[in-house]
């Protein structure tokens, strides 16, 4: 896992969540999904220059229930959590500037 960037599973997830004094960008993701893997190094760069909000990963192979429970059909999925609650939910690979522009009311 990157520097600034958390894996968070069924056991840490709501711990995290809810003790998080600032908001947090939570991607779902899965190993053998391709547009995962290509968003994966703009949200390193997105954790390393913005102190604002912090990155973390949940795995939805290893932690289905928490896609269960936020409704994941596609991914990769981008959720922001502020204040222990989802506030913004975002489909699918997007480039740094769009993905910037879309999460910019949390940095």
């Amino acid at each position: 896992m990157a520097e600034g960037i958390t894996d968070l599973d069924m056991d840490s997830f709501d711990e995290a969540i809810s003790s998080s004094d600032t908001p947090i960008l939570v991607d779902f993701w899965a190993e053998w999904c391709g547009p995962c893997k290509m968003i994966a190094p703009i949200l390193e760069e997105i954790a390393s220059e913005h102190e604002g909000i912090k990155i973390a990963k949940v795995n939805v192979d290893e932690s289905p229930d928490l896609a269960r429970r936020y409704e994941i059909m596609s991914i990769p999925a981008l959720i922001v959590f502020e204040n222990g609650s989802p506030a913004k939910k975002l489909i699918g690979a997007k480039p740094k500037g769009a993905l910037l522009e879309e999460i910019s009311e949390f940095l």
